[in-house]
């Protein structure tokens, strides 16, 4: 798999650390684990954005934009590294953040995420719901355009096929470092929400002729959608690199049963990984994703899912600055 023939610019720490998780394997008596430490990517605090970004950016550059525009929540950590990219690229960043949350807590809409995005110069506009992102963001393009300027739209996550290449590069990132480490990694565990993770991970694996599985574990709260956002970013991401035959049947797997409500709404099993991990591995996770996609694994490793001689991976997706505004979640600690 050949990643060097796509417009590309470099934004990202790479590669992120590939670290042992053995005081969280000992606590659990579960399979050896491991973090790719996604988080560590470098751009205004890092996370798995930047990997897309990369491939992203490059594009609007080729098409001479003076302004990317893109779409999240209030506390996206997505928008947060589009608008960082946007300025170390010298480009214009506009952001449309939905008002509607539904973890409306003090300073929720003021601190985190939110406050990087202002003190990063993006312009910021807001949207009644999830819904209004897409159109709005055509809007605003329609708007910049009349006015002389050149946008380029990247869709919520960053997840289409361009934005794939990110993880496709990251799964090969993965498999080489275990083959310098001599292990043979068995499964993979992440996030997966707009699919540009996932989406892009699977096509990489497929592109290798890798047999690693991979476990998504849904935050949406809406795993029928989210199935097919994967499949859609893999099989973009498939067709661009070239590969023939498309996506193969069961490579891609969905786990619904770790979302709780509602996208971004807190859950007690969530603050329960978020704070083991933290005080037996001193690693941050965020509320959002990797929290809740922790509390999966835990589980699943409680479960017996994996055999005690597997590897597993768990891909940190970054995503820290929301703690912050998350801090009445973990009013009992």
């Amino acid at each position: 798999m050949d990643l060097s023939r796509f417009p590309r610019v470099a934004l990202a720490h790479l590669p992120t650390p590939l670290e042992p998780l053995e005081r969280l394997a000992d606590h659990l008596g579960g399979p050896r684990l491991y973090v790719k430490r996604d988080d560590c990517t470098g751009l205004a605090l890092g996370g798995n954005k930047t990997r897309k970004l990369e491939f992203l950016m490059a594009e609007a550059l080729v098409e001479g934009a003076d302004t990317v525009i893109t779409a999240g929540g209030t506390q996206s950590n997505h928008v947060r590294q589009t608008a960082a990219a946007a300025a170390k690229l010298g480009l214009k960043c506009e952001l449309v953040q939905q008002v509607a949350r539904p973890w409306d807590k003090d300073q929720f809409g003021e601190t985190g995420n939110i406050f990087l995005d202002r003190l990063l110069g993006a312009g910021l506009h807001s949207v009644p719901g999830e819904a209004d992102r897409g159109p709005g963001m055509e809007r605003l393009a329609d708007e910049l355009r009349a006015q002389g300027r050149k946008p380029y739209v990247i869709p919520g996550g960053g997840s289409n096929a361009i934005g794939g290449l990110g993880y496709a590069g990251c799964a090969q990132e993965i498999i080489a470092q275990a083959g310098a480490m001599n292990m043979t990694v068995d499964a993979v565990v992440m996030p997966t929400g707009s699919g540009g993770t996932q989406g892009g991970f699977v096509a990489g694996l497929v592109a290798m002729d890798s047999a690693i599985r991979t476990i998504g574990i849904e935050i949406d709260a809406e795993p029928e959608a989210v199935d097919g956002h994967v499949r859609g970013v893999a099989e973009g991401t498939l067709d661009l690199l070239g590969v023939a035959g498309g996506l193969p049947d069961g490579v891609v797997e969905i786990n619904p049963d770790y979302a709780g409500e509602a996208y971004g709404k807190p859950t007690d099993a969530m603050v329960e990984a978020v704070t083991l991990v933290a005080r037996l591995e001193g690693l941050v996770l965020d509320p959002v994703y990797s929290g809740k996609a922790m509390a999966g694994l835990i589980d699943l490793v409680k479960k017996g899912e994996f055999k005690p001689t597997d590897t597993v991976v768990f891909v940190h997706t970054g995503g820290m600055p929301a703690l912050f505004a998350y801090r009445s979640a973990f009013e009992d600690i």
